[in-house]
C-alpha cells in the first residue's frame, strides 16, 4: 500500500489503497470515499474562500473541495456513492479564543455546507476544540484514525 504524508493545500485521490497522514489544526482536512469502487482521497486546506486573488491554489477550501470531489470521479467513483469524514477546524492560538477570529470553525462550515450542497453524507468528524489533531485515512475503505496533540498544532496545519 502506497504512503503519503498530506501538506497543506494539497489533495490525493486514488482508485488504489493509500494511507495518507497529515496534521490538523485550524486547516480542515475531508476524506472522501465511495465503498463500493474502492476510490478515495482526501484533502487539506488552510483558508475557507479564494477571493480571485492570485491562483485557485487548493489551499483555499472552496477550491479544495470541487478539486477532490473532480478527482474522484474521474478515477471512478460514484458521487451518489461518495460518503464523508471531517477533521481539524481548531482553535490553536489561544490569544484568538473566544474573539471569533479563528480561521478553524469558518473552514469547518465552509466543508460542511459544501457536503450538503452536494449531497454528500458526513458519517462521522472529529472537528474544532483548542488542540491539533494527527490523522491517517485509509482511501479505500474510509477508515480513519486520529490522535489528539498536546499543545496545539504543533506545525502548519
Amino acid at each position: 500500500m502506497r504512503t503519503f504524508y498530506l501538506h497543506p493545500g494539497q489533495i490525493v485521490a486514488s482508485s488504489e489503497p493509500c494511507s495518507v497522514t497529515t496534521i490538523l489544526g485550524s486547516c480542515v482536512a475531508v476524506c472522501l470515499w465511495d465503498g463500493e469502487t474502492g476510490v478515495g482521497g482526501i484533502n487539506h486546506f488552510l483558508l475557507p474562500h479564494f477571493a480571485g486573488n492570485g491562483s485557485a491554489s487548493p489551499r483555499f477550501g472552496n477550491v479544495a473541495m470541487d478539486q477532490l470531489l473532480a478527482k474522484l470521479v474521474d478515477r471512478g467513483a460514484r458521487r451518489e456513492g461518495l460518503r464523508a469524514k471531517l477533521f481539524g477546524g481548531a482553535c490553536v492560538l489561544e490569544a484568538l479564543r473566544g474573539m471569533g477570529g479563528s480561521l478553524g470553525p469558518k473552514n469547518v462550515d465552509l466543508a460542511r455546507r459544501f457536503l450538503l450542497d452536494t449531497g454528500i453524507p458526513v458519517v462521522a468528524e472529529d472537528v474544532e476544540g483548542d488542540r491539533g489533531r494527527k490523522l491517517t485515512f485509509q482511501t479505500a475503505d474510509g477508515s480513519a484514525t486520529v490522535r489528539m496533540l498536546s499543545g496545539g498544532a504543533n506545525g502548519n496545519g
